[in-house]
């Protein structure tokens, strides 16, 4: 009988890469709740050693079409650099928020 050999995968931390996230917070939060969602995902971009270079607020528009049964939403554009790795981990996070009605996330190439 021939002994299994164990193998020792290792997460390497990869070099961080420039991104840029769109994302659409529902109409119905107070300014107040908006900040606070902004806030959380700059926190979380910046306690993954992430650094952030630009938040634009580019305020309430008018949907294309209904998502979650409703017809506008606050757009957020969010510029910032973080390893690829942390980046699925902010997606999954964006997923779960019932706050956050959509999202787009793109790599920059430079």
């Amino acid at each position: 009988m021939a002994a299994k050999k164990k193998q020792i995968v290792e997460v390497k931390e990869s070099k961080p890469q420039d991104y840029e996230l769109v994302y659409i917070i529902q109409p119905e939060l107070e300014e107040e709740g908006v900040e606070s969602k902004i806030d959380g995902v700059s926190q979380f971009i910046s306690s993954n050693n992430g650094t952030i270079s630009e938040v634009e607020r580019w305020g309430k528009k008018r949907l294309a079409y209904p998502i979650k049964h409703f017809l506008e939403g606050s757009y957020i554009l969010t510029r910032f650099t973080i390893s690829p790795t942390r980046c699925k981990e902010l997606e999954a996070n964006l997923k779960i928020s019932e706050d956050i009605l959509r999202h787009l996330l793109i790599k920059v190439s430079g």
